[in-house]
């Protein structure tokens, strides 16, 4: 598939502050792409950017192939944005909310509902059409906020950090309905997250810090590029596994619980350390690098919310 999104040489400052840098990333049509970066990064004044609330110093940014600034109503035409504070009408139900936002793009009533009715169903907030925004429940608020931006049935879904304050069954239950859109509807989703397990699931992700791109790939290349596996022992007799491993020259740390942890230039090296120290092993195990060793790796931080 080709490029949905193509971001160029993108640049914003507000004073002497250089939000943007030169931002460059594009996002294939269909996928799930995250954006991340921690507070401060430029991620949102980037996402303002390219969403048109903002307009930028320098740069290009075509999405479904309308160019920013020249065709901004097309580009609202074709996205969908969550906001990570809602914009719905407490007092108001949910119903009512959408007909608020539908009635925005100009549709007739039979076809108003008719959309209504399909965002309704596919957020999954047919249940609590008639109840009030404000009485709902944090989870069935941000279904709620979804089935709003899906009303015009956008090709891009903006998604800032979806699941925030959101407790760990309610997240999974909203994080399945978005992955539904992307797989099942082709709609391509655009994530910005502060868990990385949530961007672990993503096609390709885009990190950057200072207003500038630290790092694109797969999150299976990043992990490879800037993750180390780690192959932890407890061994029965330490001297002897403190021999070997640097008779092999391989950096290790021991924990207070006597265990070793040996970083790993890939998972199959640990064959080889095992085989020669099979009968010094008390316990062992393998973890895996992760996106959370990704992201403190490139940022020097764990991602701040």
């Amino acid at each position: 598939m080709g490029n949905i999104i193509e971001v160029t040489g993108l640049k914003k400052s507000f004073g002497s502050l250089e939000a943007v840098k030169k931002v460059d990333f594009t996002v294939k049509e269909g996928s799930l792409f995250a954006f991340l970066g921690p507070n401060g990064a430029g991620k949102s004044t980037t996402i303002d950017i390219i969403s048109t609330q903002l307009q930028p110093d320098a740069g290009e940014v075509i999405i479904d192939g309308y160019r920013l600034g020249q065709d901004d109503d097309r580009i609202r035409s074709s996205i969908g944005i969550v906001f990570q504070d809602s914009l719905l009408d407490p007092l108001l139900t949910v119903e009512e909310n959408l007909q608020i936002r539908g009635r925005l793009y100009g549709r007739p009533r039979p076809e108003l509902q008719a959309e209504i009715e399909a965002a309704a169903e596919t957020a999954g907030v047919t249940e609590f059409l008639k109840r009030p925004y404000g009485k709902l429940s944090g989870g069935q608020r941000r279904r709620a906020d979804i089935a709003r931006a899906l009303i015009h049935t956008p090709k891009v879904l903006f998604l800032d950090e979806p699941t925030t304050g959101l407790d760990p069954q309610t997240r999974k239950r909203v994080w399945e309905m978005v992955l539904k859109l992307q797989r099942e509807q082709g709609m391509t989703v655009f994530l910005t997250t502060h868990y990385m397990e949530e961007a672990a699931q993503a096609d390709y992700i885009t990190i950057i810090d200072h207003g500038e791109v630290l790092a694109q790939g797969s999150p299976l290349e990043l992990k490879n590029r800037y993750a180390s596996d780690m192959l932890k022992i407890k061994p029965v007799n330490d001297v002897e596994l403190t021999a070997l491993l640097e008779e092999l020259g391989l950096a290790f740390e021991r924990d207070a619980a006597g265990i070793y942890h040996i970083a790993l230039d890939s998972t199959a090296e640990a064959l080889g350390i095992l085989d020669r120290c099979r009968d010094n092993i008390a316990n062992l195990e393998i973890v895996n690098g992760t996106m959370d060793d990704v992201f403190i790796n490139l940022t020097g931080t764990e991602v701040r919310s």
